[in-house]
């Protein structure tokens, strides 16, 4: 493997400062941070590289997508970012295959993912993350069952033109999943490009 594999996303350039400050205040100050579908792995460096007494755990069901995850932490020396696992959520299995975290984030995953990856998400944050601890996501999003923008009505339907099964979730929807496994809306940001982000705290044991 080389440095050759690494994977851009022009997109994580656009939002990874923004996302970062949202961590900032949400993100406890140490412990162990899971990602969940990394991609590239762009975004896990970037926090890493800011945040360095966070030790991240990078994932993607994509062995390409692990390549490039792998190669872009030996390109910037992070030794805080662990190797990155072959977790899909879609398992009913995925969360006895990783150590608890302390923090679990996701983004841009559950617009450009089968819904029952979203109910795989919630299914194993909720078995694996304790009390008040958080799961951020950020993407587009439906509220209240319509889209935000144009631009994003318009980006929903390229996604199921590719997939029948993706598409932009309404935000209830997700949060109502959520709540299923014990996990609590702290709140929402608007954030730019029309998308959100979505602080969860879990909550009750079930």
């Amino acid at each position: 493997m080389s440095e050759d594999a690494r994977s851009y996303a022009p997109a994580t350039g656009r939002n990874r400062d923004v996302i970062l400050a949202v961590l900032r205040e949400a993100l406890p100050e140490s412990g162990l941070v899971l990602e969940i579908a990394s991609g590239t792995g762009e975004h896990i460096c970037h926090f890493a590289a800011a945040l360095p007494n966070l030790v991240f755990q990078p994932s993607d069901p994509d062995a390409s997508s692990r390549e490039s995850i792998a190669a872009w932490t030996r390109f910037e020396g992070l030794p805080s970012v662990l190797p990155p696992l072959a977790l899909d959520v879609e398992a009913d299995d995925w969360a006895d295959q990783v150590e608890r975290p302390d923090a679990i984030l996701n983004v841009n995953m559950i617009h450009i993912s089968p819904w029952t990856a979203c109910q795989g998400l919630m299914r194993g944050a909720g078995r694996l993350l304790a009390p008040d601890a958080l799961l951020y996501l950020y993407g587009p999003y439906q509220r209240g069952g319509r889209h935000t923008a144009p631009s994003n009505e318009a980006f929903d339907h390229s996604l199921r033109q590719r997939d029948v099964r993706f598409g932009v979730r309404d935000l209830e929807d997700v949060l109502d999943s959520a709540a299923e496994h014990g996990l609590e809306l702290e709140r929402t940001l608007e954030m730019p490009a029309n998308n959100l982000s979505v602080v969860l705290r879990a909550g009750r044991s079930l």
